[in-house]
């Protein structure tokens, strides 16, 4: 070992010289193994424990205080239970991890670790801090207290020659031979971190010298013995804990507050165990003494019983254990209710355990905020005094049953409660630390997270039936299978007079199950509707639901089913956004337990009956919310055709056009998969061959009613998994604002989103694990191959999609731009700013590939008011969609078109 380690640092040069030999001796430290350190840990322990006797005899010596023999306690506490403590604990290199989700989290060192050690526990707090800086790759200066200096640097070689031996690195340990104010500053702008225990004005130094820092608090520990406790253990215990190093550990017990019930019988045990009650004129001599210029007086510190008395003119027996005042101030003028460090303590009579509970408070507030408290009593039937005890005291440690020196500390009578020689108190204390100081407190743990794809899913009605008249054996279910005998049926007004519930009402009277029919629900179904419909509900008590009509009679059915089985539930905190459904901040209530939902749709576009979602309108504030949760998705789906074949041609097309938007919006989002992929392209596929069909001949062309039924539920099962986008976010605040149907609204907006979401090079690109960069336009792309749509590029492919789009959208009777719905130019520009924001913070905004900025919304908003104006050879040949079947290749499923579009 090199001779200069054992200069004495005491100047500005020579500490700064011993710091760059510590911190050179660091950096050589941390590239040790798991191994390497441990085994040095190990020899260092030994060697502590070895010295245990010595050691607490030179700290008796030396600082006059204490007694050797809790001395040599403490020693063993700072080594034996230490090191077994954290034998096994991992601080170098990986120290946990998960391979499945990529993650694992890397111990690095702090650095050099200036410690300083106080006066109270001159040689086994700085055994603590050693080894704690060795089992981290630490170097560690050490800063004694002035009249503990010869024994604190004497446990320091210990350990230092111990660790050189077994491999660590020279000067990995050094320390403060004469702490001036000037050394000590310069300690603590060269160290990376201050590990400070001592009194309230060096850790406040500590905490301001500008580098991160560990300081603790006092403690000034309440012990209430309730009147369900065994007094003979509580009294013991209080007596073990305070005499134990004359009362110097900062956790032991400052007061002891007793329940009148159990007062005579504490106080008798008390005095049987040698403890002195002082009389009334004692005790004003002692509180004197305690406290000197308004500080505590530091020669009690640490003194026998006997002393103190002396120091008070008070005759005590000389075996006297602990100096007792019976007092009734809890206030901080009363000089028994501060933190003493002796055997003196103050006890309180209390008439009921409120009255406990509200001085220990007191006690804890003046002057020992976060440190620890402690309460005797029955731990079996007392529980709920356990619960509201831990609840009112201020401290991070509240410890039952317990001698609170010994229990404060840890691992001795609560094998759980970390050991350590530094208690930290919290932002209670003005400490940065709550627990017991250990390893981890000096490392730093640098996490290694590798990118992953979150886990998806595909969810769907738990039965989906569908083919022209098969509501008769889906609802056949009902009865035999469900066993259900009350109906609710949700419907709008048009539906129920023209008698379209008929063979649902019928069958259901065939089977003898009771029903009852709502038919209020509006184009847009409004909460005050839902809740009207609840109520009918609740008056009915329904087992059953089935919702029959469009989007707005599911969707205003499953608000309603909603309020049925929870009316306690709040509306506004079910519209709460949320970026992941799985993370969302409202968490929905559990559906169906009250109820079946079943959904009967008569148009082919919302898919409402195969997803989580529903759009409703508060109509006070006119905002349309559209609600998400898998707890809205229902239990059964029927797709029967004969309610889609009087469907008009308006609905036919917006509804058409809806599903759609659907289908693309869903293979275009972030969450896209392929189960989503499939139905989405699909669905496209039938819309594109189908939707003129069903718009010419509806009434007549069976096939072509239950094709399109068919892909509005595809689609609806691919959004409700892979989720919408912005033009659904922008189509809910259009129609709303200006009361433009649903699908027409997305119809009018389609165009713009789709060239938005295709710049190769976007302002911002969505975030999710799977979307790995911006690749919109290949997705629509390969949607334009799907439907036979040819181009020379993809840029190509889109625009010709987007025509394909545009053709089909005039071939079904839809206008092409908003002003052609909302004429009004000026109440569209005065209302845009409002709606755009509202469009933003849609749900739908959220899965949307491009991360739409506001100012983007509105210029889409705009054009697709004012439209863009093509020259008349670019539109599309249309005649595939015109034409029917005539140029459709049925075994490829492929559309037979090219485009006239200017390849240059």
């Amino acid at each position: 070992m090199e001779s200069n380690v054992y200069e004495i640092t005491d100047s500005v040069e020579k500490l700064e010289a011993a710091i760059s030999r510590v911190r050179a001796a660091q950096e050589i430290f941390a590239s040790y193994t798991q191994e390497q350190v441990d085994r040095i840990f190990s020899a260092a322990a030994m060697a502590a424990n070895r010295a245990r006797i010595s050691m607490a005899k030179l700290a008796v010596e030396e600082t006059g205080m204490g007694i050797v023999e809790d001395k040599v306690i403490k020693n063993h506490f700072a080594s034996e239970y230490i090191y077994n403590k954290y034998r096994d604990l991992k601080t170098c290199g990986v120290i946990c991890e998960d391979k499945a989700s990529g993650m694992k989290k890397v111990a690095e060192p702090i650095g050099v670790v200036a410690a300083v050690i106080p006066t109270t526990n001159p040689t086994s707090t700085a055994f603590f801090k050693a080894l704690l800086a060795l089992k981290t790759r630490n170097g560690i200066i050490i800063s004694p207290h002035p009249r503990a200096k010869k024994s604190t640097v004497e446990a320091a070689k210990i350990v230092l020659e111990a660790a050189v031996a077994a491999g660590a690195p020279e000067n990995i340990i050094s320390w403060i031979d004469v702490p001036s104010l000037e050394v000590k500053a310069t300690r603590m702008k060269k160290a990376a971190i201050m590990l400070a225990t001592g009194g309230p004005g060096m850790v406040r130094s500590a905490y301001s010298s500008g580098k991160p820092a560990l300081g603790v608090g006092a403690g000034n520990t309440p012990a209430i013995i309730d009147d369900t406790a065994d007094v003979v253990l509580a009294v013991n215990s209080i007596i073990h804990s305070k005499t134990f190093d004359n009362g110097m550990i900062c956790a032991s017990e400052q007061s002891v507050i007793v329940l009148d019930k159990v007062y005579d019988a504490a106080k008798a045990e008390f005095a049987a165990r040698g403890c002195y009650f002082l009389k009334e004129d004692e005790t004003e001599r002692v509180r004197k003494t305690i406290i000197v210029n308004g500080a505590l007086n530091a020669k009690i510190v640490g003194q026998k019983a006997a002393t103190i008395a002396a120091l008070a003119h008070v005759n005590v027996p000389c075996g006297t254990k602990i100096l007792i005042g019976e007092v009734e101030s809890v206030d901080i003028s009363e000089e028994f209710a501060h933190e003493k460090l002796s055997p003196v303590l103050a006890m309180y009579r209390a008439k009921d355990i409120q009255d406990a509970f509200a001085k220990a408070e007191r006690l804890v507030a003046d002057g020992g905020f976060g440190h620890t408290s402690s309460i005797y009593l029955n731990a079996v039937t007392e529980q709920d005094k356990i619960q509201e005890f831990s609840s009112r005291m201020k401290t991070c440690r509240v410890l039952v049953n317990t001698p609170s020196s010994h229990g404060g500390i840890g691992d001795l009578y609560n094998f759980r409660l970390d050991p350590s020689l530094t208690l930290g108190c919290g932002s209670w204390g003005g400490n940065s630390v709550s627990g017991n100081v250990g390893p981890m407190n000096l490392i730093n743990i640098k996490t290694v997270a590798e990118r992953r794809e979150n886990m998806l899913w595909f969810r769907a009605p738990e039965k989906v039936y569908f083919k022209k008249g098969c509501l008769r054996t889906a609802l056949d279910e009902l009865k035999n299978v469900l066993g259900k005998k009350r109906a609710f049926i949700v419907t709008d007004k048009f539906l129920y007079e023209h008698g379209c519930i008929k063979p649902i009402t019928s069958q259901l009277d065939e089977m003898g199950i009771e029903h009852a029919a709502f038919f209020n629900v509006a184009p847009d179904p409004t909460l005050a509707c839902a809740r009207e419909g609840a109520e009918q509900m609740k008056a009915f008590r329904p087992d059953c639901i089935i919702a029959v009509g469009g989007g707005s009679a599911m969707d205003a059915g499953k608000i309603m089913w909603v309020l049925y089985e929870h009316p306690e539930a709040d509306f506004h905190d079910m519209a709460m956004r949320f970026m992941d459904i799985r993370k969302r901040t409202y968490v929905f209530p559990k559906m169906g337990e009250k109820a079946y939902f079943i959904a009967v749709p008569t148009s082919a576009g919302t898919g409402s009956e195969a997803t989580p979602f529903a759009v409703i309108t508060d109509e006070k504030t006119g905002v349309k919310y559209p609600l998400a949760d898998y707890e809205l998705m229902p239990d059964m789906a029927i797709i029967d055709t004969d309610f889609h074949m009087t469907a008009p041609k308006g609905l036919t097309a917006a509804s058409g056009i809806d599903a759609v938007t659907h289908a693309l919006e869903a293979y275009a989002s972030l969450m896209a998969t392929d189960y989503t992929d499939s139905l989405a392209i699909r669905a496209l596929q039938i819309i594109f061959k189908y939707l003129p069909r069903a718009y010419d001949n509806g009434l007549n062309d069976a096939v072509a009613r239950e094709k399109m039924a068919n892909a509005a539920t595809m689609a609806g099962m691919s959004f409700a998994n892979a989720f919408l986008g912005v033009c659904h976010s922008m189509a809910h605040k259009l129609g709303a604002f200006h009361h433009i149907p649903h699908g027409i609204a997305n119809a009018l907006l389609i165009d713009e989103t789709l060239r938005f979401n295709a710049s190769e090079a976007p302002s911002k690109m969505g975030t999710f694990p799977q979307y790995d960069h911006p690749h919109t336009l290949a997705r629509y792309a390969e949607v334009a191959e799907a439907l036979g749509i040819d181009g020379d590029s993809d840029s190509d492919k889109l625009e010709n999609l987007i025509m394909a789009i545009d053709s089909l959208k005039e071939r079904v009777g839809i206008k092409p731009t908003i002003r052609d719905y909302v004429p009004d130019e000026k109440d569209f520009l005065d209302r845009l700013d409002e709606m755009t924001e509202q469009a933003f913070d849609d749900q739908c905004t959220a899965a949307n590939p491009r991360y739409p900025l506001m100012s983007e919304i509105k210029q889409m908003y705009l054009n697709a008011y004012y439209g863009r104006s093509f020259k008349e050879e670019e539109k599309p040949d249309a005649s595939f969609i015109a034409s029917g079947d005539s140029q459709f290749d049925s075994h490829n499923f492929k559309y037979v078109y090219s485009s006239k579009t200017d390849k240059n």
